[in-house]
């Protein structure tokens, strides 16, 4: 195929950052998403109702003339959130998940929960309310190696966790290994996961490419090449519980390039374009609809979006790097060719 027309799809995992740099993020996912999951971890983080409500102003604020955008908008979960406030989040229309970062597992993570039963009576009103709980999955303990963690998260706290609370609806974010994508089959229906665009693109060796590549760095880390199989067979698998989120987390080039650089692959500038690619390589692109457009929006309950995006198979050059406020980020594919583009 040469040319895919879907209906407008969803991301169900973003990162926007705030002040300055929304006017670049907001402006390269509201050219490809018209909503779009957007992750509270900001400093200080948006952990109530009307910090969140703030937030979604500053972003809409930042939206340029065009293109449609709508920010669904999280709550951070830390150990001193009180569970009455589920209750407002859910009233106020515009919050529809609450996220689980272990504490120091990612990039703003610091004020995340360190022991699980500290939040259990927040997880139980979320339960009753249905409100999703989406996951970090990651241990963050120095024993456990890097590359595994997303995999002793399981065993160690999602699957008791699931236990505890059985009727808890999970997004487990950004799975990258194997072990997440069987244990997500073989859960029940409120159980699903998003999968980047990178993560089934990329394996761990494009971290060493020449040297140390850190706009290839990311949290979870790139796993080897029979976990990035397995993702890419599951995100077009056409199974449901499966579904698109970028996970597109910009960073200035300083912050990506220093002596402790950051987490974080900037996609949003080519997020759907990406992600054909991937579904062509694996002769899935009739798949990448429902992917993109449809599973998200089923389990999040909200309408199917109008109108619908056209990808061509043509080459085209992404930029060496991109303005970010008053510095630059270094996209995906920097300086490299992209295989899919948007038809104008």
């Amino acid at each position: 195929m040469q040319k895919l027309t879907i209906r407008r799809p969803d991301d169900m995992h973003l990162h926007l950052r705030d002040g300055p740099a929304l006017v670049r993020s907001v402006a390269d996912s509201a050219h490809r998403f018209p909503r779009a999951i957007v992750m509270p971890n900001l400093v200080p983080p948006v952990t109530n109702t009307a910090q969140a409500l703030d937030y979604r102003e500053r972003i809409l604020a930042a939206l340029p003339a065009g293109p449609d955008f709508e920010p669904l908008m999280t709550l951070y979960l830390t150990e001193t959130l009180n569970p009455d406030e589920i209750a407002v989040a859910q009233q106020s229309g515009h919050i529809h998940g609450i996220k689980l970062y272990p504490a120091g597992a990612t990039t703003n993570a610091e004020f995340g929960v360190t022991r699980m039963e500290r939040v259990y009576p927040v997880l139980e009103r979320m339960e009753k309310l249905a409100m999703p709980l989406l996951v970090h999955g990651e241990v963050v303990d120095p024993a456990v190696d890097a590359f595994d963690r997303e995999a002793i998260f399981i065993e160690r706290e999602l699957a008791p966790l699931m236990a505890r609370f059985p009727g808890l609806r999970i997004v487990f974010e950004h799975i990258t290994t194997r072990e997440a994508a069987d244990f997500v089959r073989a859960g029940p229906a409120h159980l699903v996961a998003t999968i980047t665009a990178h993560h089934i693109l990329l394996n761990r060796n494009a971290l060493f490419a020449g040297g140390i590549r850190p706009h290839h760095y990311c949290l979870p880390l790139l796993k080897r090449e029979g976990h990035r199989q397995t993702l890419l067979e599951a995100a077009t698998s056409g199974d449901p519980k499966f579904f698109l989120g970028t996970d597109s987390a910009p960073h200035t080039r300083y912050a990506k390039e220093s002596a402790c650089g950051c987490a974080g692959i900037y996609t949003a500038h080519a997020a759907i374009e990406l992600y054909a690619e991937a579904f062509a390589a694996a002769d899935a692109l009739p798949r990448l609809e429902a992917f993109a457009s449809q599973y998200g929006a089923d389990f999040y309950g909200l309408p199917y979006n109008s109108g619908s995006v056209t990808l061509e198979a043509l080459p085209g050059e992404v930029p060496a790097s991109l303005s970010f406020g008053k510095d630059e980020l270094i996209p995906f594919r920097a300086g490299e060719q992209l295989s899919w583009r948007i038809r104008p």
